[in-house]
């Protein structure tokens, strides 16, 4: 305590701004004096906790606090730095820490390399270039539909048990064939959700390159409120410092919302639609503005922030305030689902608004042969369900499209190569394709074939050797 005091004391000493506890509710508390200040500074009381500034009144604060010791009405606070910063550095990759920095896998200290601004600004337009570099999920129909470039922030919406985090976790293990390193932000799980992501990222191996930020259903208010945050600011670091392309997925924004929303309500600050405070827009979209990609070094932070839906509908405040920010929006539909198609992408609900810009011609006439296939196949499953006489054309139409469903279906851990997810595409949408095409041999050989594909000018060749493997039931 005297250690905490004299700290305390040194602040003073150097004239910053003291104020003065006058209401504690929980982890909000209440002080006046303590002007000038900026918010989410950080500030320090008399026993050495801390907390930051979250609303400046006229004649009050409003302080968020990150610790739990007792704190009592009359105790001095005074401001310990500007803003309130996260410890970063290159030690945290392969790590899973809590929002305050603490490792939680029990593989001792991690050395910082430097501290970071919680709340840091987008860079500007002037730092920023056009994206134009296509991130490989390994998800097929992702891929070729509805692709996301190196940069982009594309959200992922759906039902809960829809799938969301299965995709998310799917799209972080093929990273562990690229060059970018993975952020994962779970804000307010359960341990047991916890638990299943990190045993998949372990298995698969991604996990040493992966930084993994958590807090709990157990844990505050604040931790809940500050998760995204400070894993933006050890993903900006990796981006902006390091030179590294990173991407970042915050799983969900909805819970960091309702965590807002409390927060907000026991602040007195007055509600607005569906209770949410007047800034939660601002709240979202200052996170999702700093991604993007540097002119400088050519870097790239890319975004993928979960939506939570009920019922399908995507029209509700906070899913309509993501997909204003985004770049595009991957829908998942629970009929989809309940259909057996994983991932349970929603066809005519997703989009891509920069995505294209990755692919290459082949990938676009793909694109476009793969979504017509896909309406006349619609359309004809519709006639079929009459039991109406189909014509051969029709009946052609039906195999492709079930072909199709087949191939872009994956369970947890089934990734493509580009390559190979050309492949399989144009050996289906062949006139000349087999009604008996056997899509799981498609796959397995293709995968196989792909690897052998090093430049544009040998795709041809592959094809024709996949379809003769094919041809001959060559595994």
């Amino acid at each position: 305590m005297a250690e905490a005091n004299k700290h305390f004391q040194s602040f003073v000493d150097e004239g910053r701004p003291v104020g003065e506890v006058i209401a504690i509710n929980n982890f909000l508390v209440q002080i006046r004096g303590m002007q000038p200040v900026n918010t989410h500074a950080l500030v320090i009381f008399e026993d050495g906790s801390q907390g930051f500034v979250h609303h400046i009144l006229e004649d009050r604060l409003l302080v968020l606090r990150l610790n739990n010791s007792k704190l009592r009405v009359g105790t001095l606070a005074v401001v310990q730095q500007e803003d309130l910063l996260a410890k970063v550095g290159k030690d945290f990759v392969g790590r899973v820490i809590s929002v305050t920095g603490e490792p939680l896998d029990g593989k001792g200290p991690i050395a910082a390399d430097a501290n970071w601004p919680i709340f840091n600004g987008a860079p500007p337009i002037y730092q920023r270039e056009l994206l134009s570099t296509q991130l490989e999920t390994g998800v097929t129909i992702i891929d070729t539909l509805f692709p996301i470039v190196r940069g982009q922030r594309l959200a992922l919406l759906g039902d809960s048990k829809s799938g969301k985090t299965t995709m998310a976790t799917q799209i972080a293990i093929n990273q562990l064939k690229t060059d970018q390193i993975v952020v994962y932000v779970m804000i307010t799980k359960r341990r047991s959700d916890i638990d299943l992501l990190l045993t998949r990222l372990n298995d698969s191996g991604v996990m040493k390159k992966s930084i993994v930020v958590v807090s709990t259903i157990f844990e505050s208010l604040v931790n809940s409120y500050l998760a995204p945050y400070v894993g933006c600011a050890l993903a900006e670091y990796l981006w902006q410092t390091l030179d590294q392309d990173v991407v970042i997925f915050y799983d969900d924004l909805s819970t960091h919302a309702f965590a807002y929303r409390e927060i907000a309500l026991l602040s007195g600050v007055s509600p607005g639609r569906d209770s949410y405070p007047g800034d939660i827009f601002h709240a979202h979209s200052a996170l999702l503005e700093r991604a993007g990609k540097l002119a400088a070094s050519h870097k790239c932070l890319t975004a993928v922030p979960l939506v939570l839906t009920e019922g399908g509908d995507i029209s509700t405040y906070l899913p309509t305030n993501v997909m204003s920010i985004t770049d595009g929006q991957w829908i998942l539909d629970m009929n989809v689902f309940r259909a057996g198609l994983r991932p349970a992408i929603s066809v005519g609900l997703s989009v891509t608004r920069v995505g294209g810009v990755g692919q290459n011609e082949r990938q676009k006439a793909q694109n476009a042969q793969v979504f017509k296939t896909l309406t006349e196949y619609n359309r004809a499953k519709e006639y079929a369900h009459f039991g109406t006489e189909m014509s051969t054309s029709t009946h052609k139409v039906l195999i492709k499209g079930n072909q199709l469903s087949q191939i872009f279906t994956q369970v947890p851990g089934e990734t493509y190569p580009l390559a190979a997810q050309q492949l399989m595409l144009d050996v289906i949408l062949a006139d000349d394709a087999p009604d008996n095409l056997d899509v799981g041999l498609l796959k397995r050989v293709a995968t196989e074939v792909g690897k052998t594909i090093s430049s544009a000018d040998k795709y041809p060749q592959a094809l024709a050797q996949l379809k003769s493997q094919l041809a001959g039931g060559t595994s």
